[in-house]
């Protein structure tokens, strides 16, 4: 592990995103969705991802010039085409849209197509909270899973997040995928040579493995059995079908350089003021929260935490000592920014 100061690894990957076209706005958005995954405590969103990204911007999978169209007074509900921008700089103005959207009319969606993979759902939805408003964001991606009973991948892990503001506390955040991990787990555990759990992942032939690589070329199982299935295929309906992008197995995502993505998302805003004083709903979530952290303990356990509470924690301490890197992605960042006449800072 080398440890790297946040500051200079997002200036690294603006360097890197200006230097393959983005403009400066879309880098230093996208550079910073990577750093924050990262600081949350997710590497599996983090700057690990950054070529992953760079490959599709070199191979023109995604248009660094595709900006999405904004409505100064939106209507409660709208539609964006993403034009296969950047998902992240798609999905930022769709939520701000849909926060226009709900300050104007208590409540705002946006249905988007033709956009990208957007990183960590949490980024956007924690831009509802901070605006006194519970956010929602929904994504399709690209075939992670089979369906309940199958051994083939036709469904992504077509992951969701919620956020609300919560008083005196960092917002309260919810970000899930709907199968039992995260794909990008089984890269990390690939990369650092590492198991996984049983349960995670079946193999090709479809018995389980711990083996990162043929969980990888296999399929990942879904959450609670045939809940996380039937909870990923509502999401590919919000996300794709409604929004008349790709769903299912024609959605492309970014572990591969080419191919068109066609991922849809659907993007929700309530404002709070709307149904009663924001001051007033924080005293509540205040009280929600106390009143898990109250909980009597099972054995073992020191501390009950809150959705969101653990990478608020994990974003302030390493904002203070820095983000420990493997080998591995220092490597990839390394061999990455020399073909761009860029100097990491590690």
């Amino acid at each position: 592990m080398t440890r790297v100061a946040p500051d200079a690894l997002r200036d690294f990957a603006t360097r890197c995103y200006a230097q393959l076209g983005l403009p400066q706005a879309s880098a230093e958005l996208l550079a910073d969705t990577l750093v924050q995954a990262d600081l949350w405590g997710h590497p599996s969103h983090g700057i690990m991802r950054l070529f992953w990204y760079a490959k599709r911007l070199e191979s023109g999978a995604i248009r660094a010039d595709a900006l999405p169209p904004t409505e100064d007074s939106p209507g409660a509900l709208g539609v964006i085409d993403g034009g296969d921008g950047v998902g992240q700089v798609v999905a930022q103005a769709a939520m701000a849209q849909a926060i226009r959207a709900a300050k104007a009319h208590g409540i705002g969606a946006v249905a988007v197509r033709n956009s990208g993979h957007f990183g960590t759902a949490m980024y956007f939805t924690r831009m509802a909270a901070q605006a006194g408003c519970i956010g929602f964001i929904s994504t399709n991606a690209s075939p992670a899973m089979a369906p309940w009973g199958g051994r083939e991948k036709r469904i992504g892990n077509n992951p969701f997040s919620w956020a609300a503001p919560a008083g005196r506390h960092p917002p309260m955040m919810v970000d899930m995928a709907n199968t039992a991990v995260a794909r990008g787990k089984l890269y990390v555990a690939r990369a650092r040579g590492q198991a996984i759990p049983e349960g995670w992942a079946m193999d090709a032939t479809g018995q389980m493995t711990t083996d990162p690589a043929a969980g990888i070329a296999g399929t990942i199982l879904p959450m609670a059995g045939h809940k996380g299935y039937a909870i990923t295929f509502a999401m590919d309906v919000l996300s794709g079908v409604l929004s008349g992008s790709s769903f299912a197995p024609a959605v492309v995502g970014p572990y591969v350089p080419e191919g068109r993505s066609g991922v849809g998302h659907f993007v929700m805003a309530v404002d709070i003021a709307h149904c009663r004083p924001l001051a007033e709903f924080e005293a509540d979530m205040e009280r929600l929260i106390a009143s898990m952290k109250d909980t009597p303990r099972a054995p073992g356990i020191d501390e009950i935490f809150y959705p969101g509470e653990i990478e608020a924690r994990h974003d302030l301490r390493a904002r203070h000592e820095g983000l420990d890197l493997p080998a591995d992605v220092l490597r990839d960042l390394s061999e990455g920014a020399a073909r761009l006449g860029i100097t990491p800072p590690f």
